[in-house]
Formats: C-alpha cells, sequence, structure tokens
C-alpha cells in the first residue's frame, strides 16, 4: 500500500503526532523519518527496504544504504546519523523486548503456580518492548469477567502499540477451553477499533505454556 493510498490519521507522521512514538512500529518510525519517496520509490518500498538492512545487520551504515533504491546521500546520512544517536541510549534492562512466546512466558513466572486463575496483560510499544505487567482480574475466566474495557484502558493509557493477554489453568491442562476462545476473539475484534493489537493470549501452567492464537 502506498502513503497515498493510507488514511490520513494512519500515516506515520499523523500517528505519531496523535498518539506518541511509542504507538509505532520499526517500519512506520522508519517512514516517519524519512519522510516521503520519490520517482524512483515510494516511501513505503523504501522503509521495508531499509528494515530488511536494520534487521540483517543490526545497523545501518552508509555503504548498506546506499543500495536502496530511491535513497540519495542526504536521506542516508539522516538514517545513520538517527540510528548512530539512538544506539547511544541503551534500552532499560527492565523493559525487555517480548518478541517469542518464550520471552513472554517468562514474563509470567508469578502467575503460573496460582491456584485461582489470573488474567494479565502485557503491554508493548511499537518496538515490542514491554511497557507495564498488569492483573487484570482473579477468578475463573468468563468472557463476561473479562471485558475488553478493562483490558484496554491502561493499554491506551500507555500508548501501547500492541498488548498480550496470558491466564493460568492451575489444573496443568494445556486445552483451551470454550471461554478461552470466546474471550480471545473478543478482545481481537476490540483491539482492531482501537488499534492496539492483540498479538497473543497465552495459557500458562507450572510446567509449561501454549498460544490461543
Amino acid at each position: 500500500m502506498k502513503m497515498s493510498d493510507r488514511r490520513k490519521d494512519l500515516r506515520p507522521r499523523e500517528k505519531l503526532q496523535a498518539r506518541g512514538a511509542e504507538a509505532l512500529s520499526d517500519y512506520e518510525l522508519l517512514m516517519a523519518i524519512i519522510g516521503s519517496g520519490n520517482a524512483q520509490a515510494d516511501v513505503t518500498k523504501i522503509a521495508r527496504d531499509v528494515l530488511k538492512i536494520l534487521k540483517r545487520d543490526r545497523s545501518l551504515t552508509v555503504e548498506s544504504l546506499s543500495c536502496v533504491i530511491g535513497l540519495g546521500p542526504a536521506k542516508i546520512a539522516e538514517l545513520v546519523a538517527s540510528y548512530e544517536l539512538a544506539s547511544r541510549y541503551l534500552l532499560d534492562p527492565e523493559q525487555p523486548i517480548i518478541d517469542s512466546p518464550e520471552v513472554a512466558a517468562a514474563q509470567l513466572a508469578d502467575i503460573r503456580t496460582k491456584q485461582q486463575e489470573y488474567f494479565v496483560c502485557l503491554t508493548l510499544d511499537g518496538a515490542n518492548r514491554l511497557i507495564a505487567k498488569r492483573i487484570i482480574t482473579i477468578g475463573t475466566l468468563t468472557s463476561s469477567l473479562v471485558h475488553p474495557r478493562e483490558v484496554f484502558a491502561d493499554a491506551i493509557t500507555d500508548r501501547a502499540a500492541s498488548i498480550i493477554v496470558a491466564h493460568n489453568h492451575p489444573s496443568g491442562n494445556l486445552q483451551a477451553s470454550d471461554a478461552d476462545r470466546a474471550v480471545t476473539e473478543r478482545l481481537q475484534e476490540a483491539g482492531e477499533l482501537l488499534g492496539i493489537k492483540l498479538l497473543d493470549h497465552m495459557i500458562v501452567t507450572v510446567k509449561s505454556y501454549r498460544s490461543i492464537i
């Protein structure tokens, strides 16, 4: 999708102004930095190509960016300078990047041994960095107990880009119930309306975990 085809409020710079930089994905942040494309390539394609280099090399250099169609010397210098400035500031070790179910499960150790069902929500920024973990409800999971309003209220306050929800099964059974799936579908629908994606709904037990989505 070209930038001109996007709704104005979903364009990176407008979204950044409305919701803050934390709400943007890596791809959207790159589009915001690059700004616009040219006759050679649309900004969406340029951002995709730059993101591929960033994921592959874990860095941006003049040499690596020189092969990206649509990037001139001035924009390459801007991207390299932005990356270098960001790299000089270390991430808070208390805010890990949740980029896999394994990493998410490590954040849920405290509810694995609970004798009641705990439903928790992890709010994440645009880089999948953990913003906060909160207990939403305690008790048997039902779609009436876990209301989207309660789940997304703090995510909106956090300016989260996405969330991961999870609950424990004291029985040790990892099988998702009909109620588990109903809650997941309801939260997915609410997330789409709010622009805060539900990345996963996890079930955890003392010994293991599984993803419903």
